[in-house]
């Protein structure tokens, strides 16, 4: 086991790590930018060391300073916690050859679940379901004519090379779809380089289900089972639950073994979670992509299993094996996550960064619990990611996990900044949220207009 673990985050999530590896006896050392000299987690931690200043590409994404200051306190492992270099292969593996321990998976798995299309081939060879479309790059407009005519309209044409919402167009008609082809893949060429493009049906609406997997430097490798998190806006999760209402036990336990293979294929070690997209119509589901990290939601299934993901993240980064087998591995009750982020809903949800002068958290109860890192007189600085809170509520049932969620929210009481706790609170509240009748287009489409207009 490690002595010395630095965590190369911010915020509530490198709080929460401090916490997990003082729990294991192990020391840690937090790095900060200069915006981030009064932050919680470089107060928290046993060593604290600045490497730069306030924007994040001269410090938490300096790969170099994060290293320099692992190899001079002596640490002994990286954690990457969410966001920043957690998905980045070329700091894994710069880890890796000083000598240092990333707590994730290798640059190469990252590398090779990063690749859409070979992320597809090798999900096709593990036998996981894939979103109907081509079997590989698609280079011409009528080779995608013919695909998309095989496996139906609407379809998403998407660069081969792509990232950041570049050579991506939806196509809802045939006629449509040479103009679009063309223009996508001049976009991608001028954006990456490679004008290649593939396609993929749409799925839409549809539920966004996601399978959390524990792998360990054995070969071993277990789900604990699956969260729901279709409630999204712009492509970012605003709440999040565990089980999902729209799946019963015999999907449950093939998207789960489905998870398991997909991690297996590639040679997966340490946490990471297999994202589907689930056809209610139809009753099937889909691989969507893996994420090579822990994630913000990570709590409501520590809530509904008891197990510590960041522990177990710790332990298997060490080399140690999986403790628990998956017929071991139990469900408990339903759980809920709610993001707080300091952002003003009625302008577009524009960031609300200041100063915190009243902040009471409602952090009592059975099964609730806040993970924060922020305090009365702390500074949320303009520089970084809005979100200052989770608020995560277990009960034995869902309705029971839904009224916790609200009277929390309710005592939820912060001053000096703008936040989204009444958007929250309306949102937990509403009555097709309540009943478990939504998918990925429900808060856009539905919830958001009616919102707007009170």
């Amino acid at each position: 086991m490690f002595s010395k673990i630095l965590i190369a985050n911010r915020g509530e999530i490198a709080v929460r790590i401090i916490r997990a590896a003082r729990e294991l006896g192990i020391e840690t050392v937090a790095v900060y930018s200069e915006a981030d000299k009064e932050a919680l987690h470089a107060i928290l931690a046993d060593e604290a060391i600045c490497i730069g200043p306030a924007r994040s590409v001269e410090s938490y994404l300096n790969m170099n300073a994060v290293l320099s200051a692992a190899v001079v306190t002596g640490a002994q492992a990286i954690h990457p916690g969410f966001g920043f270099l957690s998905e980045n292969s070329k700091f894994a593996t710069m880890c890796e050859e000083v000598g240092i321990k990333f707590i994730g998976p290798s640059g190469q798995v990252m590398d090779a679940m990063g690749d859409k299309i070979n992320a597809r081939t090798e999900m096709i060879k593990a036998q996981v379901p894939v979103i109907p479309g081509s079997d590989g790059e698609v280079y011409n407009a009528d080779e995608a004519l013919e695909i998309a005519q095989r496996i139906g309209y609407p379809v998403m044409l998407k660069a081969s090379a792509g990232g950041g919402g570049k050579g991506i167009r939806k196509v809802e008609r045939a006629e449509d779809l040479i103009a679009a082809f063309e223009n996508a893949s001049a976009e991608a060429q001028a954006a990456f380089g490679n004008g290649a493009m593939y396609l993929e049906r749409v799925i839409y609406p549809a539920r966004h289900i996601e399978v959390q997997i524990l792998a360990d430097q054995q070969g071993n490798v277990i789900h604990l089972g699956e969260r729901d998190c279709s409630i999204q806006r712009n492509n970012q999760k605003v709440l999040e639950e565990s089980p999902s209402i729209a799946i019963g036990k015999t999907m449950r336990d093939e998207i789960g073994a489905s998870a398991v293979r997909a991690a297996q294929s590639v040679g997966y070690e340490n946490a990471g979670t297999i994202e589907f997209l689930l056809d209610e119509a139809k009753g099937e589901f889909y691989f969507m992509e893996m994420n090579t990290r822990v994630q913000v939601e990570h709590p409501v299934t520590e809530f509904v299993t008891g197990i510590d993901i960041v522990k177990e993240q710790i332990r298997l980064a060490a080399g140690e094996a999986l403790s628990i087998t998956q017929e071991e591995v139990t469900f408990t009750g339903h759980a809920i996550e709610c993001r707080i982020n300091a952002e003003n809903p009625a302008f577009n949800f524009a960031p609300s960064p200041g100063t915190i002068t009243n902040l009471h958290l409602p952090a009592g109860g059975v099964g609730l619990r806040v993970d924060s890192a922020v305090y009365p007189g702390y500074t949320i600085p303009p520089y970084y990611d809005s979100m200052i809170a989770k608020v995560i509520v277990h009960g034995e049932t869902r309705f029971e996990a839904l009224m916790k969620m609200q009277r929390a929210l309710y005592e939820f009481d912060i001053d000096g900044v703008m936040t989204n706790v009444d958007f929250q609170l309306n949102l937990i509240s509403d009555e097709h949220v309540v009943a478990g009748d939504y998918d990925t287009a429900y808060l856009a489409e539905h919830f958001l207009p009616s919102y707007q207009e009170k």
